[in-house]
């Protein structure tokens, strides 16, 4: 791997919701720059990381090779988190090798690529041209008190958070040598659905909990269902024979968690390795709702209880927040 310490990042998906406190952790202490790609300087998020020191944004698409060799560009490092919800599957695909591809050719020197899991290795023989890494988080969870995500809570009824991404992706820049070839995977627990009612009823006060749902009614009338035969991202081809709907996504999304309880099946964390990487970081479902209890009530959102009634809750995946439209 090349002996050489990233100060100029190219960042793709640096304003969506794991990429805005990503950015934020790198820029913080003035050790690196980041090159932000954005489809509209003047969205929300740009507007917020353009204010950062340390940031410079620049317009327009991954989905396209001019635009990719131009954020390289005197960058050596990079991180890239595309947003599947946005270009489906297929197009993920191929842009996430032509990303990597490109980066190779630009000569940058360490490339982080943000994932979910997903059984792949970097291949050992680039090692010596550019250092890579996987950085592979799971179902956050900001999802479960947000509205159009898997997990909608609702009221009459009834998992990495963001903040922690931040410390995260920072180590494995500031640590080249030990994460060349890491997969780090990133969690707060394995937890249960149970636990995350439990939890919620322990730091509100109020009864909560876990309705075991079959698919057919999850699809008929759950959070989803609206969506349920659209293509997973909104810009992919309806048409298209390798097109994924919303319904195969997240019934496949729903059956690799549910078999992969206690940390002992297919979807696995190494939580030592974690709390050796971040030893302040949240490390169950209790603790993350009780901070953003806090932290609601401070910033003069309410409590979560308020904030999950009808009509108070808010999107917490770019792609909803979006409206489900937009270029790539």
């Amino acid at each position: 791997m090349p002996n050489c310490k990233p100060s100029e990042i190219f960042v793709i998906g640096g304003t969506g919701s794991q990429g805005l406190p990503v950015v934020r952790g790198l820029v913080a202490d003035g050790k690196y720059h980041c090159k932000v790609l954005t489809r509209d300087a003047n969205s929300s998020g740009a507007q917020e990381l353009a204010h950062l020191p340390n940031v410079s944004l620049m317009e327009g698409t991954f989905a396209n090779e001019e635009t990719l060799r131009a954020g390289f560009s005197e960058c050596d490092g990079a991180f890239v988190n595309m947003n599947g919800f946005n270009t489906g599957e297929k197009t993920e695909m191929f842009w996430a090798i032509r990303s990597y591809e490109i980066a190779l050719e630009s000569r940058i020197k360490f490339f982080v690529y943000g994932n979910l899991d997903y059984i792949l290795q970097q291949n050992k023989e680039n090692a010596q041209k550019m250092g890579a890494e996987l950085f592979t988080t799971g179902p956050y969870i900001e999802i479960s008190i947000a509205i159009g995500t898997p997990m909608t809570p609702t009221v009459e009824d009834r998992i990495a958070t963001w903040r922690d991404c931040a410390q995260y992706v920072r180590w494995l820049f500031d640590h080249q040598d030990r994460a060349n070839g890491l997969d780090l995977e990133a969690a707060i627990a394995h937890i249960g659905y149970e636990d995350l009612a439990s939890a919620f009823e322990t730091v509100t006060g109020y009864s909560a909990r876990y309705i075991d749902t079959d698919f057919e009614s999850y699809w008929k009338s759950g959070s989803l269902s609206s969506i349920r035969e659209r293509p997973n991202g909104y810009n992919a081809d309806p048409v298209d024979m390798g097109m994924m709907t919303a319904r195969e996504n997240f019934t496949g999304f729903w059956n690799i968690w549910r078999a992969s309880g206690q940390n002992k099946s297919f979807i696995r964390r190494d939580y030592a390795l974690l709390d050796e990487i971040y030893p302040g970081r949240i490390k169950s479902a209790e603790e993350w709702f009780r901070k953003e209890e806090e932290r609601g009530i401070r910033q003069g959102l309410g409590g979560l209880w308020e904030r999950i009634q009808e009509g108070n809750l808010k999107p917490a995946i770019k792609a909803f927040e979006d409206g489900f439209r937009g270029r790539l």
